[in-house]
């Protein structure tokens, strides 16, 4: 059965239409308005190994807030909705991942709590057009919609683009790792019997 979720979402300040699959080869089609985050969101495809696209029309003309963060709550949702049941998958993942300067660790258990655990104040405001506090809000929706303790550490890094893009690429790996089906695993990973 194919793990994969098509989800729209439209408010008065953003139309998102977002396709994600869960098994797929890293291909994606990504179009947010801010060329940055396209920049992130491909790379979170391509290193996930997750196919699918990303199509948003945001109030820019206001900032970048409501973009970024109501992808986060859209792409969460379709992570969950993807996973279905979770019978048969590793559950947790981590990835320590280095980009030039910059060294990052993300740890994530698809446990169907909600949590966020990110601590770092980039050292520049703007990262091409993308404000970079908004990077933690987008990982703060996606760990809320999809239901994900998820923990993003920093250990080092100068540049805020490598780090950024360290951020996105270990939270992807982390992903596809936690997403793997285990044939040890007959349910669930959990001694409640449910996620």
């Amino acid at each position: 059965m194919e793990r994969t979720a098509t989800i729209t979402r439209k408010t008065k300040e953003t139309d998102i239409n977002l396709t994600f699959t869960v098994d797929g080869t890293g291909q994606s089609d990504i179009a947010t308005g801010i060329g940055f985050f396209d920049h992130m969101l491909t790379g979170f495809y391509k290193h996930g190994f997750f196919d699918g696209s990303v199509k948003v029309k945001g109030d820019l003309e206001v900032d970048g807030h409501h973009t970024v963060e109501d992808t986060g709550i859209v792409l969460g949702n379709a992570i969950k909705e993807a996973l279905g049941d979770k019978i048969g998958i590793k559950r947790f993942g981590s990835f320590l991942l280095p980009m030039d300067d910059a060294l990052v660790l993300c740890a994530l258990d698809l446990s169907g709590r909600p949590y966020l655990n990110f601590e770092y104040t980039f050292p520049t405001e703007m990262i091409g057009e993308l404000e970079s506090e908004l990077i933690r809000e987008f990982f703060y929706a996606l760990s809320y919609s999809a239901g994900m303790n998820l923990h993003i550490k920093v250990l080092d890094g100068v540049n805020s683009h490598h780090v950024a893009e360290a951020m996105f690429k270990a939270f992807a790996k982390a992903l596809d790792e936690a997403c793997q089906k285990d044939e040890r695993i007959q349910d669930v990973l959990s001694t409640k019997g449910s996620l």
